[in-house]
């Protein structure tokens, strides 16, 4: 028979009300009876009714977090920051994967509301619902909180990287080793790529090395088919291609070039050089190992989780922005251009 609050009470030899003050931290109680009620809650290995708690505390405990993907390691990460920060707090994750569609994004969202969630984080939000009134109206009735996004609206906190900056450092990288042929890799419906190309056209058409072929779209850019559908894209252009070198907008489209490379029998180096973005896991697991770019995966996931924090404490009238650095991770995929 499951323990009830009343059973601890009991062996405790106190009030129902002392029981729910100790396990709530909402009221002091003596240090003495604090310690006997937490050894007769782990003696009879008492679990909490979350419910009963949240409607004690008229708050919910729980935390809503919408993702694109689940397949791309990045997101894991980003994750695993969210998660660490609010288990310290006492708050559980309720997760949701859009697989970035913009109409499963917004019932996401809206499942989340109505089950009473104190906030939301939305990663790489999708840009349909970025540019319509979706993400205006539930901003203003839950703290939200969006990771790695760039389209500015009220009431709403940011924690992002630095995209542009990002890319601009991964291009000219591949400019100092003397490449101009440089492909760039992309996918949908997201403004952190939109970001990137922008970067990529400004500096390629400054230099005067800019061509619209070198311009790649491999459609979603977070799924369990991308790294073979940018294998595919690559096998295809690279046997007619002049390109010396690929930027990639992250690393599972990098690593798509990595097995096109290996197909062709181009060498990586020293035939093709290769940045991707992120440095996930995989970066450092594939050959040869990835120059990448580091997207603060973990500190992205923290941040988020404190900015909604803050939302939530403040009744939704804080919002905050944030921008993190970037930094290149230089590996072996990367070699000086001998044409």
């Amino acid at each position: 028979m499951k323990t009830t609050i009343v059973d601890v009470a009991k062996k405790a030899k106190v009030s129902i009300a002392t029981v729910s003050r100790v396990i709530n931290g909402n009221y002091p109680v003596k240090e003495a009876t604090r310690e006997k009620v937490l050894a007769v809650i782990r003696s009879l290995k008492y679990v909490p009714n979350m419910q009963a708690r949240e409607f004690n505390r008229q708050k919910s405990t729980i935390v809503g977090v919408v993702v694109p993907s689940i397949y791309n390691m990045f997101f894991a990460e980003v994750m695993n920051g969210v998660e660490e920060h609010f288990t310290n707090e006492s708050y559980s994750l309720m997760l949701c994967c859009s697989k970035n569609d913009s109409k499963l994004e917004m019932r996401c969202i809206n499942d989340f509301m109505a089950r009473n969630v104190s906030g939301i984080i939305v990663v790489s939000p999708h840009t349909e619902n970025l540019q319509n009134t979706f993400y205006e109206r539930i901003a203003r009735q839950i703290p939200l909180v969006f990771i790695n996004s760039y389209e500015k609206h009220p009431n709403i906190s940011y924690v992002s990287n630095d995209q542009d900056a990002g890319a601009r450092l991964a291009i000219n990288y591949l400019l100092e080793h003397k490449h101009r042929d440089i492909l760039f890799i992309r996918g949908e419906h997201s403004d952190s790529y939109d970001i990137k190309e922008q970067a990529y056209v400004d500096i390629m058409k400054r230099r005067h090395y800019f061509h619209e072929k070198h311009m790649i779209n491999i459609g979603d850019g977070n799924s369990n088919e991308t790294v073979d559908n940018t294998m595919q894209k690559v096998l295809e252009i690279l046997p007619s291609s002049e390109a010396t070198a690929v930027f990639a907008c992250n690393d599972l489209m990098a690593a798509g070039v990595v097995n096109a490379c290996k197909k062709l029998n181009i060498a990586i180096p020293e035939e093709l050089s290769i940045v991707g973005y992120d440095n996930i896991a995989l970066s450092r697991f594939i050959e040869p190992k990835l120059t990448t770019v580091e997207q603060n995966m973990f500190l992205l996931g923290s941040q988020a989780a404190q900015l909604l924090l803050e939302k939530i404490n403040s009744d939704n009238q804080s919002s905050k922005r944030i921008m993190l650095e970037n930094s290149l991770v230089e590996r072996e995929s990367v070699g000086v251009c001998s044409r």
